[in-house]
């Protein structure tokens, strides 16, 4: 413990901030262990993509200091960068794009940012207001900079926010970058050593300028160059941003591209960093669409769609037989991912990719249309960066890409997933397919008929704690050490253990603790980590025919993988 109170005393005497400063203090003359441990105990760790924490006082907190500490951390590792390692004529002369979400404290992280970069020389240009994440990445690949900031917190409750982090290439940070930024941020001193100039949105640096409104024009004329089949139509859409930052820029899309029944749910379609009318604001927890399925169901709507607070990923419902059924994640990228490569039309082979826990379904369907498809590890970063090495190696041209927890992107337009984009594509697909006289979930049994069935089930264990750690540590260890020979009545045919062997794979499919059992003809499970959370996840994918009633074939197979997973679980011994 005081080890712990002389690092909180040092944090607080290198702190720039008055607020955090005094917090921080409170908490050492309250005199409570649990307060400092929490504030004092970690230090907040640079890893995917950035950093991710609760907002308050101390190391292991999101605040101005750590703010000020990782941009310090970057501009290092952006001096050590060969000129060879920019799309630019000049890494000195390459702009830092920063943006910003809604939560209380983005802004402010996001001028200490700016401020940190221009006292360091590097040009900045800035959205002087809250904006999507895809639309960040969108202007970091287009101005050409050396990286993109965007500070957010994307779904997470709303006690936290984030730093995310671009490379040159447009896409998210993998190694060396991650590993060098963290690397540079522990030789970096108290925030209050490190020159910033203040209040740098003020015009206070000739450096420092904002994002051309232009941005939004280009965008929209690459989103709309990769529609694949443009349609126009009077379909009653509703739409929740789920109090983020994507109405401004959807609304404008939508009504650029001609789809005018766009009906957004009121309490929720200003940005307010609060999200008062939700407990979580991610698309994929239980309640979180309430409010727009009701209000569908009030206005008779066609389709619902949603996107989480910083607009990278995409929900959707559809009407069922008086009810609103929501999309899976997997099933959202198969009907995209069919509908891109049915109307591909380019003479490059299309490339498509998606993250090793989604659906083999894109590959069934890749392999139909005669695509060049591709598995990467966890994470969008990897699927954007696998493309663009595949797309330099002449495989072909980058036509889309999903991860099954509602990440998509379409085309080259953004080099991560685009919650925008995305939704302005699938409603076109909900417009052709309404002209035709059919629905999405008519595509869907179709393109079951086509590849088979497959449904995806999860089964999580949580353990928290250190002893918690070790115990899912050790449960991936012993099931890739001695893996069962069938579970559920399926026989395991390979077993592919990522845990080594990366050197031998491509760099998107390097080293993980991540175990992967082939059941055969008939499916997959994969067992690994959470990377965010104290969980051990297993996710199952199987395969099967459609029958005469496609509904009760899903709910049959479902039934099937969910208890699959279970019993992995049970197997698991945790």
């Amino acid at each position: 413990m005081t080890d712990l109170r002389q690092a909180a005393l040092d944090w607080i005497d290198g702190d720039v901030d008055h607020k955090t400063r005094d917090e921080l203090r409170a908490i050492l003359d309250s005199g409570d262990p649990g307060a400092l441990q929490a504030a004092m105990g970690a230090t907040l760790e640079f890893g995917t993509a950035g950093i991710r924490g609760e907002v308050g006082p101390g190391s292991n907190r999101m605040n101005r200091a750590m703010v000020i500490r990782v941009t310090a951390g970057l501009v290092s590792f952006l001096d050590s960068l060969p000129d060879s390692d920019s799309d630019s004529d000049s890494d000195a002369d390459a702009p830092v794009v920063v943006g910003f979400d809604a939560r209380p404290s983005s802004r402010t992280f996001a001028e200490d940012t700016a401020g940190v970069l221009a006292a360091a020389g590097r040009r900045v240009l800035y959205f002087p207001e809250v904006t999507p994440t895809p639309l960040v990445a969108f202007a970091g690949s287009k101005s050409g900079a050396i990286a993109s900031v965007v500070v957010t917190a994307s779904h997470n409750p709303p006690a936290d926010n984030g730093y995310k982090v671009y490379a040159t290439n447009g896409a998210q940070i993998v190694p060396p970058w991650d590993t060098g930024i963290s690397a540079a941020i522990s030789g970096v001193g108290p925030a209050n050593q490190i020159p910033r100039v203040e209040r740098v949105f003020a015009g206070r640096s000739p450096i420092v300028s904002e994002v051309s409104p232009s941005v939004l024009d280009q965008y929209w004329e690459e989103v709309d160059s990769t529609r694949p089949e443009p349609q126009r139509s009077t379909l009653k859409i509703v739409y929740t941003p789920m109090h983020g930052v994507g109405g401004a820029v959807l609304t404008s899309v939508f009504a650029r591209a001609g789809h005018e029944g766009l009906i957004s749910v009121p309490e929720q379609a200003e940005p307010d960093g609060a999200f008062p009318t939700v407990r979580f604001p991610n698309p994929e927890e239980e309640g979180a669409l309430d409010l727009a399925l009701a209000l569908a169901a009030d206005r008779e709507a066609d389709v619902v769609i949603a996107n989480d607070p910083d607009a990278d990923r995409l929900a959707a419902a559809v009407p069922l037989a008086g009810e609103w059924r929501l999309l899976s994640g997997n099933e959202l990228g198969a009907l995209l991912g069919d509908y891109v490569l049915r109307n591909w039309e380019s003479d490059d082979r299309a490339i498509v990719a998606n993250s090793i826990v989604s659906s083999p379904i894109l590959g069934r369907l890749a392999e139909q249309y005669g695509a060049r498809f591709e598995v990467t590890l966890t994470g969008f970063k990897w699927i954007v960066n696998a493309v663009l090495a595949l797309e330099a190696d002449g495989e072909g041209t980058f036509a889309f890409g999903f991860e099954e927890a509602l990440g998509y992107t379409v085309g080259r337009t953004v080099r991560d997933k685009d919650g925008i984009s995305a939704a302005l594509v699938f409603v076109d697909l909900v417009a052709g397919l309404s002209r035709e006289g059919k629905t999405v979930l008519d595509r869907l049994v179709d393109i079951w008929r086509e590849v088979g069935l497959w449904v995806s089930a999860q089964h999580s264990i949580v353990r928290t704690g250190g002893e918690g750690r070790s115990a899912i540590q050790s449960a991936v260890n012993r099931l890739g050490d001695d893996p069962p020979q069938s579970l559920g009545g399926f026989e395991v045919t390979e077993v592919e253990d990522y845990r080594t062997g990366g050197e031998g794979r491509p760099f998107w499919l390097g080293n993980q603790a991540l175990i992967q059992m082939t059941l055969g003809d008939s499916g997959r499970i994969l067992v690994r980590p959470s990377g965010t959370e104290p969980k051990l996840k297993v996710y199952v994918d199987l395969t099967t025919t459609v029958g005469p009633d496609p509904a009760a074939s899903q709910r049959e197979a479902e039934g099937s993988a969910r208890a699959l997973a279970a019993e992995v679980g049970e197997w698991l011994g945790i």
